[in-house]
């Protein structure tokens, strides 16, 4: 399947699924991928096809690049719902994270007071200190886990690090009711492993978790786009809906994207 990279520091206005019109900030390589896992549906491809280019964009350049779409934006983008900083990998793994946030929020508040900032995450960095207090200022942190089961992450996310679930619960803690948890769903077979994270056993314990580290909101969806593995399926939006009947009916606000 054929994959895509955003070759700008500042891509959109786009539709989203979950967030409505997103204008997209890139802080990795434009025409490469940096992440510290190497998931197999994601929609950038895997690490290895994108090491060509490794430049990550300066602070001073996104500054630019963000002042510059944001001063003009109603004119050029119309409404803007969030900034959502995504791009081609982990966005908190660029070393000026913070104070990128700081001036993102800034010019937010100058140029369009109504959006949202959101951050989507893999949560491999927020044991860092100024990357965790970034996160907590932020609209929408949104923080994947596809799995209570670390054997399950490992084979779907394939972290390029020492994967510990317990230590993301650890430090996950400030974030209680503050954060948005993301979860994929599907199923499909790679490298003659079976991954499937919708089985009761994953279901049941998926909940679990979700209840022990008390996000704000739930998102939960499935493959939209190409992925680099070959042999993935979709879940429907029915499955998905049963998955997170009893977190909904104990409250939970779930937003569920097919």
């Amino acid at each position: 399947m054929s994959t895509i990279l955003f070759n700008q520091i500042i891509f959109g206005p786009v539709k989203s699924r979950r967030l409505g019109t997103s204008l997209g900030v890139n802080l990795s390589p434009q025409f490469g991928k940096l992440c510290s896992f190497d998931c197999l549906y994601c929609e950038c491809g895997f690490n290895e096809d994108g090491r060509k280019d490794s430049r990550i964009p300066t602070i001073e350049e996104v500054k630019l690049a963000l002042e510059t779409k944001l001063s003009d934006y109603t004119k050029n983008a119309g409404k803007i719902d969030t900034i959502t900083f995504s791009g081609n990998g982990e966005p908190t793994m660029h070393p000026k994270f913070a104070d990128i946030i700081d001036f993102t929020l800034e010019m937010r508040s100058k140029y369009a007071p109504e959006a949202k900032v959101s951050v989507l995450s893999n949560g491999s960095q927020i044991g860092k200190q100024n990357v965790a207090d970034a996160l907590l200022k932020v609209d929408n942190a949104i923080l994947k886990i596809d799995s209570a089961f670390e054997a399950t992450t490992i084979l779907m996310d394939r972290p390029q690090y020492k994967y510990s679930l317990a230590k993301l619960q650890e430090n996950l803690i400030p974030f209680k009711g503050k954060f948005v948890l993301q979860t994929m769903f599907l199923r499909g077979e790679f490298e003659g492993n079976i991954i499937d994270n919708t089985t009761k056993e994953e279901v049941d314990a998926w909940r679990v978790l979700a209840e022990k580290v008390q996000p704000r909101e739930i998102m939960i969806y499935t493959i939209d786009r190409d992925t680099p593995a070959k042999n993935l399926s979709k879940v429907s939006v029915a499955e998905m809906r049963q998955i997170a009947g009893p977190l909904m009916e104990k409250g939970y606000k779930v937003t569920i994207s097919g």
